[in-house]
């Protein structure tokens, strides 16, 4: 039996709207260079117009993990989902939307991350294990927030 372990937070931007959308959903073999984790490989295959599959593997210390991730665009609502195929947190779905805000906009995550095989978990473990995920997500969007505005900042010319 696995447990799954709900949590969401916002991570603001400061660039408008669409262009966030637009970078986020830009998917890349050096996506996770832009948080400094150069222990992982990413291939991006296009699926359809919307439907994007990637494939990441990380070397850890016990071996490598690979994970696949089936992502679902949806542009007219500046959103996307990303449901995990394989690896250790299988089944898990993440969902991401881009929302206005006064100046620039925010993104609102929120994640149904499955713990496989945890029928022993109680539900103290439970919210620490939930909160963990979220400090550790939530440092990851900050770390992206600050590579895109440093990418933004290149292209204007700033840099």
């Amino acid at each position: 039996m696995s447990t799954t372990l709900h949590y969401r937070f916002s991570q603001s931007f400061t660039v408008p709207p669409k262009q966030a959308y637009l970078w986020c959903i830009d998917f890349s073999s050096q996506d996770h260079q832009l948080i400094g984790n150069n222990n992982a490989k990413r291939q991006v295959i296009s699926i359809s117009e919307n439907v994007i599959l990637l494939k990441d593997i990380f070397c850890t210390p016990t071996g490598k993990v690979e994970k696949q991730k089936l992502v679902h665009l949806y542009p007219d609502r500046l959103s996307w989902t990303s449901t995990h195929l394989t690896g250790p947190n299988r089944y898990s779905q993440f969902r991401y939307k881009i929302l206005p805000e006064t100046y620039g906009c925010r993104l609102d995550y929120e994640a149904l991350h499955i713990e496989q095989e945890t029928d022993n978990m109680h539900s103290d473990e439970q919210l620490c294990r939930a909160e963990l995920l979220c400090r550790e997500d939530l440092e990851v969007w900050r770390l992206l927030a600050l590579a895109l505005e440093q990418e933004l900042m290149s292209v204007e010319g700033h840099g």
